[in-house]
């Protein structure tokens, strides 16, 4: 097995942190590359090229940072996507579960195989633009549509398989995973869905209308939105990243991607354990 190693450089704990990891493989004899910003950190690590490249040479990445890290990633691969261990060097992760302080159990258990695959769907949105373009984004957390730096709310109109749902007159609207269910979309009041339930979430933002709550579907539908009002833009974002405009008589196309990314993790290690360590749930005070 090769290991290809990512850390978050410009995070204080990453040359520390990638320190450990080095030192676990290295006393266990491990074949493992790096990413070049990632091998310049410490030095004397065999350099594996960007990200894409890395993972044509590499079975397995240890990502040294947090949740955003392992969204970085995940967006500079190609058609590769290896299974990703994350480790957490920042504050809050649910898919980096791991501390610093971890770091040779999961890379002992990495080496013997003693690992779960914990398979996370991606959304594929497609946007039709009025002018016939056609283009294409994947997110592992969500994709939300919204009123970008704009004071007026917005209207978008929302189909799901095909079937009118409702107008959304809201700051904007958020279409998350169950993976992304722990991020934005539980800011705005929306639901945690586990890992495995195979849905997706449509949560509003800031709604005007208080009958407006999240919507749950299953990862099989298909779900359709466009501007209400024309003389209005919406910003299309994805994972956090702003990709473009939705002008005019554009429509977005949201569904399950074919696609997932194949997150591993220790045994033992339950979604229910995550959220508690996570949000600091501690049972009632009564």
């Amino acid at each position: 097995m090769t290991i290809g190693l990512i850390a978050h450089v410009e995070k204080p704990g990453a040359p520390a942190a990638l320190a450990l990891a080095v030192a676990a493989l290295r006393s266990r004899n491990a074949r493992f590359l790096a990413e070049t910003k990632t091998a310049h950190l410490v030095g004397g690590i065999e350099d594996g090229g960007d990200t894409a490249t890395l993972a044509k040479k590499c079975d397995l990445f240890l990502v040294l940072g947090g949740d955003g890290t392992i969204l970085r990633v995940l967006h500079h691969l190609e058609e590769t996507i290896p299974p990703i261990f994350g480790v957490n060097i920042g504050s809050l992760g649910f898919l980096t579960c791991l501390g610093p302080e971890e770091t040779d159990a999961a890379v002992a258990s990495i080496l013997a195989g003693n690992f779960l695959l914990s398979h996370r769907k991606l959304l594929l949105a497609t946007l039709f633009k009025e002018n016939g373009e056609t283009s294409r984004f994947e997110a592992l957390n969500d994709v939300v549509v919204s009123r970008g730096e704009h004071s007026q709310l917005v209207k978008v109109r929302v189909f799901t398989d095909g079937v009118p749902l409702t107008d959304y007159h809201a700051d904007g609207l958020i279409v998350a995973t169950p993976t992304g269910s722990t991020a934005y979309s539980l800011s705005a009041g929306g639901p945690i869905l586990v890992p495995e339930s195979r849905s997706l979430v449509i949560t509003p933002i800031c709604p005007h209308v208080l009958t407006n709550r999240s919507v749950v579907l299953g990862d099989h539908s298909t779900i359709e939105m466009e501007p209400a009002d024309s003389t209005r833009k919406l910003f299309l974002t994805v994972d956090g990243n702003l990709c473009a405009e939705i002008a005019g008589n554009s429509r977005l196309e949201i569904r399950s991607s074919q696609r997932s990314l194949p997150l591993a993790m220790l045994p033992g290690r339950s979604f229910s354990e995550i959220l508690r360590q996570k949000l600091k749930w501690s049972g009632s005070n009564i």
